[in-house]
């Protein structure tokens, strides 16, 4: 469980970090530098999920070394896909980090929805659906990992 006391506003609780792959922790099926580390760091206090059309077809390798359930969805409405996965968790005690289109429904819905704009890009569909806007993926982790600077975002 992650807690993260934010002043002027409740206390998020979090049990689960869920994250799409392509685009978000890999660029063209590759993970990006320091994204296992991360998310090993953080699988201490969340589980950890990915979830994800698995455009490359390399997200089980590449997930391999990282505590994670990985959920490869089949084509087809899967930014609703993805928001059932998120609910059947329980979305507020979901922190959910995406870039695409189809990320915009469990992001809006989740506890805490992080956009990040990176080398893909991201949708305005998603970025209007998240509470925080990162750079890149080692910032949005960042900020699960130091939460004093996810608090100072939220504040009031």
């Amino acid at each position: 469980m992650l807690e993260i006391p934010v002043p002027g506003a409740p206390t998020l609780r979090f049990a689960h970090l869920v994250a799409d792959f392509n685009g978000t922790l890999a660029v063209d099926g590759l993970l990006i530098a320091g994204v296992a580390d991360a998310l090993r760091t953080l699988a201490a206090a969340l589980d950890i999920h990915v979830v994800t059309a698995d455009t490359f077809g390399r997200v089980k390798q590449a997930m391999a070394g990282v505590r994670c359930a990985t959920t490869i969805l089949p084509p087809g409405e899967q930014d609703s896909a993805k928001l059932r996965y998120v609910q059947r968790l329980g979305a507020d005690s979901c922190v959910c980090i995406g870039n695409g289109r189809n990320d915009r429904l469990m992001l809006a819905a989740a506890g805490l929805g992080i956009v990040i704009v990176q080398g893909e890009g991201a949708a305005v569909e998603t970025l209007l659906a998240a509470r925080v806007v990162t750079p890149d993926i080692g910032v949005a982790l960042g900020l699960l990992l130091n939460p004093a600077r996810l608090a100072a975002t939220l504040r009031l």
